[in-house]
């Protein structure tokens, strides 16, 4: 399984000939301006949530790629009114696809879409593919619902947001690897606006401490999970 970082919450997992691109948000995001959208493929898009750095570029991606989006029905019927057809609305729960089985998961968090219409629920997912088990949070607080993913799986990584003031900050993550049992954390959510800055070294060293694992690839870069 491959995952290649492009800013933010964006990211893209390649496993077994499927590409499952994440919360798309490129053009508007300046640390990612040498990024070439034009040339990004996806089976499936999947979207958390309804905020600008989360839906910027899915009206773009979707249509260029033809991709699935996958959301809340909220989400789903803004993206409706903007020309995609392609949809598969899900909500908290588990469905079944050709790639293996999705789980939406509670995300403490909120949602609104950029027309300011209401975004339903915020939402994290549990991927099943490839042989692995992958958790992304979302933006989110650390909760207690996190404990039964625990129960629910093993997982292999767990993609957490970590720049604090929307979402959990690298301490909060920490914890929160303890609630789901996962040492291997990829980090999202932040250095994109100052508000999310975070020391990427003392990040990195926090996790180190705790015999955990923080990758933190650079934007545009392909990583081997």
């Amino acid at each position: 399984m491959k995952y290649t970082y492009y800013g933010q919450s964006c990211f893209l997992l390649e496993a077994d000939g499927k590409k499952f691109l994440f919360d798309p948000f490129i053009t508007h995001n300046p640390l990612a301006s040498a990024i070439d959208t034009k040339i990004i493929e996806a089976d499936y898009i999947l979207v958390s949530h309804g905020h600008g750095d989360h839906v910027a570029d899915l009206e773009l991606l979707a249509k260029q790629t033809g991709a699935v989006v996958i959301a809340m029905p909220e989400v789903a019927a803004w993206a409706e009114k903007q020309g995609i057809t392609n949809i598969h609305q899900m909500n908290y729960g588990v469905a079944n696809f050709d790639f293996g089985r999705l789980r939406m998961v509670w995300a403490t968090h909120s949602s609104s879409m950029p027309d300011g219409s209401y975004g339903g629920n915020p939402a994290g997912f549990v991927l099943e593919t490839a042989g692995k088990t992958i958790y992304f949070a979302g933006d989110t607080s650390l909760n207690a619902d996190m404990k039964i993913l625990a129960d629910l799986y093993t997982l292999d990584y767990a993609i957490l947001p970590i720049g604090g003031n929307y979402t959990m900050d690298v301490d909060d993550a920490l914890i929160a690897t303890k609630y789901i049992a996962c040492d291997k954390v990829i980090g999202v959510h932040y250095n994109t606006f100052p508000v999310i800055a975070i020391d990427t070294d003392a990040a990195v060293a926090k996790f180190e401490r705790e015999n955990k694992h923080l990758y933190l690839p650079a934007i545009g870069e392909t990583i081997e999970l």
